[in-house]
């Protein structure tokens, strides 16, 4: 086998798409909004009905807003299940899809943030899929092209891009579901 035997795009995708079918989606099935909103430390950052928070920022339109600081501050704040989901959902996912694959401009200030566990795993499942179509639309020729100014390292080729995006997807992502582990233990809940 040579290096023009392999599919890199196909590698690549496959990285984050086995993560997302084998062992991610089905932790995620049944999120409750006690556990979306739930925080196990006293002031963690999360997503808040507009007006109730105290952090430094609030931001987001709509009935809900993400809590943050800029500069964050050291140490950086508790977060829960629903500020790590608005982060992947807006951070990690939209506003690179809307740099790169077309999607409508996003960023936290203009981000409607959802306001119940179910209608986040949506904007997700949203995100994640003009995220995969994306990055399957760029080939392998594709994968080669530098990122542009849209990102911190210009020159970077869009496969660092895919491999950095996945590895904060598989990272949030398994934080939710410590999360829910905890919620679990710590509640006497079921699933």
């Amino acid at each position: 086998m040579t290096e023009h035997d392999i599919d890199w795009n196909r590698a690549l995708r496959e990285q984050w798409e086995f993560q997302w079918s084998y062992l991610i989606r089905a932790r995620l099935e049944g999120l409750t909004d006690d556990e979306y909103f739930w925080s196990p430390v006293p002031d963690a950052w999360s997503v808040r009905p507009r007006g109730s928070s105290t952090a430094p920022v609030q931001a987001g339109t709509g009935d809900f807003t993400v809590d943050f600081a800029f500069p964050a501050p050291d140490p950086a704040p508790f977060t829960t299940i629903a500020w790590r989901l608005g982060h992947v959902i807006v951070g990690v996912l939209a506003v690179r899809n809307a740099a790169h694959f077309g999607a409508p401009a996003a960023s936290y200030e203009t981000w409607e943030y959802a306001g119940s566990a179910k209608a986040a795993l949506e904007q997700l499942e949203t995100q994640l899929d003009v995220w995969l179509a994306g990055v399957r639309g760029l080939g392998t020729a594709g994968l080669l092209v530098r990122v542009g100014d849209e990102e911190p390292f210009p020159e970077a080729p869009m496969a660092d891009l895919v491999l950095h995006i996945h590895r904060e997807l598989i990272h949030h992502l398994s934080e939710v579901c410590l999360l829910r582990d905890l919620y679990l233990h710590s509640n006497g809940a079921t699933r």
